[in-house]
């Protein structure tokens, strides 16, 4: 196993996951002078010609620090595409991706070839996020470059399978680049990542934390008091399984214990919005003790990883 040259600048085998509203260019910009991959869902720029200003800002921040700090460039960046047929923005925001020669594509919700080939052209990587072996195969078939296994207990949208019996089948069949994303909010939880198979981490919650996301104070404020017990996973509010804080679930005036079955055909919770009303969070939230900048966030995590791998020699 082994990463591309592209992945030579990290600090810390880490993705900073593209958090829903939550992510925009000072985090990313944040995450990656730190020496981990920063990302943002496309979608996160509205209107859409916001995409080419946050690249724009991206990509001339990045560009100065290299040049200031030539003994630590920055690690790449990344823009999530969804690309469910829902999304009727994500072939213009390829283009405008295209543009800036974005160096990694992480694609969700669908695979699609052609994409994967417009990225390969300018000189990208895809990655694909995926819940199961199925959906793995389908990626790959299609032409992504390394996948993104998301297990039980990652925020948001998550997977139902344990990460050991997930990046173990795959691994069965590919050796490509291949990050874990379930309740990874620790550096030795990088470490343990890696020894079960995968190439990194993958990283979200804990960065919401952090004075650079774009999340309501009371927000970041449940994340640094929560803990594994405080998250709920359902289907109700978006229709596809995902993990969310029981208190923002309260806040709502709703029972996070008693949540009714998901009804795709009446999506509407007393105007209560998932992810603006209901916070998206993944079980790994109880050693996020405090809102620190992301940068710091990294460097902790580092230090983690560093003492995790050191207690292993001894």
């Amino acid at each position: 196993m082994s990463l591309p040259p592209l992945f030579d600048n990290l600090r810390l085998p880490v993705i900073g996951a593209p958090l829903f509203i939550i992510s925009h260019p000072a985090l990313v910009i944040a995450q990656c002078k730190a020496g981990i991959v920063g990302s943002f869902p496309a979608l996160n720029a509205r209107p859409q010609s916001q995409l080419d200003e946050w690249l724009a800002e991206i990509t001339e921040a990045l560009a100065k620090h290299d040049a200031e700090n030539p003994d630590r460039p920055a690690a790449p960046f990344a823009v999530n595409q969804i690309v469910h047929p829902t999304n009727t923005r994500w072939e213009e925001d390829l283009v405008t991706c295209e543009k800036y020669k974005v160096p990694i594509v992480i694609t969700s919700l669908g695979a699609r070839e052609e994409l994967n080939h417009a990225v390969h052209d300018w000189g990208g990587i895809t990655l694909h996020d995926i819940i199961n072996n199925r959906f793995a195969r389908k990626a790959l078939d299609k032409g992504a470059d390394g996948l993104i296994a998301v297990a039980a207990g990652a925020g948001g949208h998550a997977g139902k399978l344990s990460p050991f019996a997930l990046i173990q089948e795959i691994r069965d069949y590919f050796d490509g680049p291949l990050f874990l994303s379930g309740a990874i909010a620790h550096g030795g939880a990088v470490l343990a990542a890696q020894a079960m198979g995968a190439d990194g981490a993958y990283i979200g919650s804990p960065f919401i934390a952090t004075h650079e996301a774009r999340a309501m104070d009371a927000y970041k404020q449940e994340i640094v008091t929560s803990g594994a017990d405080d998250i709920v996973g359902s289907s109700l509010f978006t229709g596809v399984y995902g993990n969310y804080l029981k208190g923002s679930i309260a806040k709502a005036g709703m029972d996070p214990d008693a949540l009714p079955e998901a009804d795709p055909s009446s999506m509407n919770f007393g105007g209560a919005k998932a992810w603006k009303d209901i916070w998206g969070s993944g079980q790994g939230i109880g050693t996020v003790k405090e809102i620190v900048g992301a940068g710091e966030r990294v460097a902790r995590l580092a230090e983690e990883y560093a003492a995790a791998k050191a207690k292993l020699c001894d």
